[in-house]
């Protein structure tokens, strides 16, 4: 989909503050607000707009401890990749998992209460997941920077 300089201001709105209402929207936009329906359907139907959520503080849910784990497997085989990727996500603390380029096979960011709760984790889930041949913790001190809106180019 070719997004013109209105579809990038809806989806820059939107990424803002997506309980922006439709009336508020067009105003911001300059457009009726059928118009401004449309577009953001349009939108959605193209999967540009994937879905909508509310970003949680994770210090007052108590998950404010952050961990990436580097893990390693002990083969790349289309099986074995399956395997690990199915059962390293049934765990509600794992928060993201990339498949990576690199020294590890996966890159893991697990949010937690503290430290023995991710003892309990590294125990009962990570060092269990099938084909794990090296886990490897960094804690984060602090967060500098987690961005949820990306920037999109201007006109």
């Amino acid at each position: 989909m070719d997004l013109d300089s209105t579809d990038r201001t809806i989806l820059r709105a939107l990424q803002h503050s997506g309980r922006i209402t439709n009336a508020e929207l067009a105003e911001h936009v300059n457009l009726s607000p059928s118009a401004c329906l449309r577009r953001v359907k349009a939108l959605e139907e193209a999967e540009v707009i994937e879905r909508y959520v509310a970003l949680l503080n994770p210090d007052t849910i108590g998950r404010s401890t952050t961990v990436f784990v580097e893990i390693s497997l002990d083969s790349q085989e289309e099986r074995v990749l399956d395997e690990f990727e199915a059962s390293v996500v049934t765990h509600p603390a794992v928060r993201s998992c990339d498949l990576m380029a690199g020294d590890a096979d996966y890159l893991v960011r697990v949010e937690v209460a503290d430290v023995p709760n991710y003892e309990q984790l590294h125990r009962t889930h990570l060092a269990l997941l099938p084909h794990v041949t090296k886990i490897r913790s960094s804690f984060s001190l602090r967060s500098v920077c987690d961005r949820t809106a990306y920037e999109l180019e201007e006109d």
